[in-house]
């Protein structure tokens, strides 16, 4: 069972018509949503189940540029100045600005931050490498002396929970129809452009549509014909109640990572390991995921499970009147790996004695989607127009979430883009550009 998310008013039944649909209520779909209605533009948000039900509620809460890949920069840097302005005017999503640290316990370590400094030196991101004093004072109680850590001051961090109900509900008030339990089962086209959407309680015609759809982007992608290289990374969690006097600066130390709660406790993760699921997609797209495989071999822990034989016997096309396998299962929500949070739970003890007698509260677990660059799509699609997809954050997505949900939104409606969109374009993986992971870390 997931996170408790917190509770948010949304609509009823959907209009017949609007100028945008957008498929999926994660941070990336509510955040196009507002933006969207900000604009005066009528759009329409459907959710197959709850809003943030999957993993826009049960990742890390980290709001960081620390460690980007290069071509995620100019995206993060204006989704933190979104998160400032969102949470200035009044609408609660927990962000503060209070660092984020990548602790090196190696020389080899210290080494690739300090190569990944010299990448990112043209964004003057006030990134820097810290030691001695310094770092101590951000990890109170440490028992243990490191060679030094990345640390940026104007990274944050947020409340996974309450973000996407806020700013829906920003979204609702300025005017933009959400509703939970409608599913898009697929999209009308005419002569290959969009018209409309159908859903499970009827066709909404629009000029266009995002599909924000997370870990289901490849499954409504590939009924479309559209080939996604997109595969699923299950991520385990763990929160703690509260606890006295520990760091307030988010960090990474390898084998563990952590937030500081508003609630006062932590969420705590292994910083290394995450389980991939080996389905059928595992070996259509092999190719595509062996640089990325390979790159981080050390942390990924492949498992043969009941997944394989799900996703092999899930419908690949649908007819649009009947269910559809967004019907079937409105949820992901997988096991956590216990013995994954467990080593978390342990390494974080032993280096801040405070922790040894916390207090585990909850454990969960999420299912990320993963592109082989480890890049998300945020694009119209050759051959398909009006539509704008926005999937693959590859855990990445909830920090950057404003300014990519602007981005998708300013996409569909033939705006200037916030930013360059050209590093996250789809033709990226079929116009035989070599696939490269750019982050130094």
């Amino acid at each position: 069972m997931g996170p408790l998310i917190d509770p948010v008013t949304t609509d009823e039944t959907p209009p017949t018509q609007a100028d945008v649909v957008v498929i999926g209520g994660g941070i990336i779909g509510v955040s196009a949503a507002f933006f969207l209605a900000r604009q005066g533009i009528s759009v329409v948000l459907c959710e197959k189940g709850k809003l943030a039900g999957e993993q826009s509620s049960r990742n890390w809460g980290w709001v960081r540029k620390t460690g980007r890949d290069l071509r995620e920069v100019p995206l993060i840097i204006e989704s933190l100045r979104m998160w400032g302005e969102i949470e200035r005017e009044g609408i609660q999503t927990g962000f503060r600005e209070s660092g984020v640290l990548y602790v090196a316990e190696t020389d080899s370590e210290r080494e690739r931050y300090e190569r990944w400094l010299d990448m990112v030196r043209p964004y003057q991101m006030g990134s820097r490498i810290i030691e001695g004093e310094e770092l101590a004072a951000h990890l109170p109680g440490a028992t243990k002396q490191f060679k030094g850590a990345l640390y940026t001051a104007t990274d944050g961090r947020a409340e996974p929970q309450k973000a996407v109900p806020a700013i829906a509900a920003a979204a609702r008030a300025a005017g933009a129809i959400i509703v939970e339990n409608c599913a898009v089962r697929g999209l009308d086209r005419q002569g290959g452009r969009v018209v409309g959407v159908v859903t499970e309680r009827g066709r909404i015609a629009c000029e266009s549509a995002i599909l924000a759809g997370g870990a289901w982007s490849r499954l409504f992608c590939g009924s479309l014909g559209i080939r996604l290289p997109q595969l699923k990374v299950r991520a385990s969690v763990l929160r703690t109640g509260p606890i006295q006097g520990g760091p307030e600066t988010s960090a990474w130390l390898g084998r563990f990572a952590y937030r500081r709660r508003l609630d006062g406790g932590y969420t705590i993760a292994n910083g290394q390991s995450n389980v991939v699921p080996i389905t059928p997609d595992t070996f259509n797209f092999f190719r595509e995921f062996l640089p990325a495989a390979r790159a981080e071999r050390r942390g990924l822990r492949l498992r043969l499970d009941h997944r394989f034989l799900q996703e092999a016997m899930t419908p690949k096309r649908w007819s649009l009147d009947k269910p559809s396998p967004f019907e079937n299962i409105r949820m992901l929500d997988p096991e956590p790996v216990r013995s994954i949070n467990a080593e978390a739970a342990k390494s974080i003890a032993e280096v801040f004695p405070i922790f040894h007698n916390m207090t585990i509260t909850q454990h969960w677990a999420g299912m990320i989607d993963v592109t082989p660059d480890v890049v998300p799509v945020i694009s119209e699609i050759d051959g398909t127009p009006g539509l704008v997809v926005a999937t693959g954050f590859s855990g990445h997505g909830f920090g950057v979430g404003p300014a990519a949900g602007r981005l998708a939104a300013e996409i569909a409606t033939g705006r200037r883009t916030i930013v360059d969109p050209t590093p996250f374009r789809y033709s990226r993986f079929t116009d035989g550009s070599p696939i490269t992971i750019e982050s130094g870390l």
